[in-house]
């Protein structure tokens, strides 16, 4: 089952070496949808890899939860602060299908980047790459319109659109599910 997981994009920059090394710290599990698999206010033990399935990642406000971040296959799962910080997070994420996911121990994790500089190099730049992501939805969200955001986030995820509920994409646009119908009806 872990060699099917060679093919995911993400491991395609290891070498088959550090792959094999990888592989023997990594464990295949499979959550129902509405599992919340990482929750704030918890060090969170878990770097997560979603093989298949879709997942959102959000903080709960006054009153209501604000969505953040989709993943679609291939996207990590984790809590920044526990990663970095060894300390509680801030957001919780929600598997929205049933998916199946690639669990590795952070401990493991970190201790592989202690004996081997491609693997450490490979968590770098997963952790740039996520960095990179987040800059850009803060950018878009600071000075595109929802139209602009909506058509955007349709043409580079169509498939979370038909797949993903209503309220939580309109929470991800920052605008409410009227705003978003209306959007979405000129859209078509």
């Amino acid at each position: 089952m872990i060699e099917q997981l060679r093919d995911i994009p993400l491991f395609s920059a290891l070498s088959n070496d550090a792959w094999v090394e990888l592989s023997h710290h990594m464990a295949c599990v499979q959550y129902p949808k509405g599992t919340t698999i990482i929750y704030a206010d918890k060090v969170e033990p878990y770097f997560y890899i979603l093989q298949n399935g879709i997942a959102r990642a959000y903080s709960d406000g006054e009153n209501q939860q604000i969505t953040f971040w989709f993943g679609e296959s291939g996207s990590v799962l984790f809590s920044f602060n526990s990663y970095i910080n060894n300390s509680p997070g801030y957001e919780n994420i929600e598997l929205l299908t049933n998916s199946t996911l690639i669990r590795i121990k952070l401990a493991d994790l970190f201790m592989l980047y202690r004996q081997n500089i491609e693997i450490a190099n490979w968590g770098r730049k997963i952790a740039e790459q996520e960095l990179i992501a987040t800059e850009r939805r803060l950018i878009d969200r600071a000075f595109k319109g929802a139209a602009a955001r909506y058509h955007e986030f349709a043409a580079q995820s169509p498939e979370l659109i038909k797949r993903v509920a209503l309220k939580h994409i309109a929470s991800y646009l920052g605008v409410t599910q009227v705003t978003l119908s209306r959007i979405r009806a000129a859209h078509q």
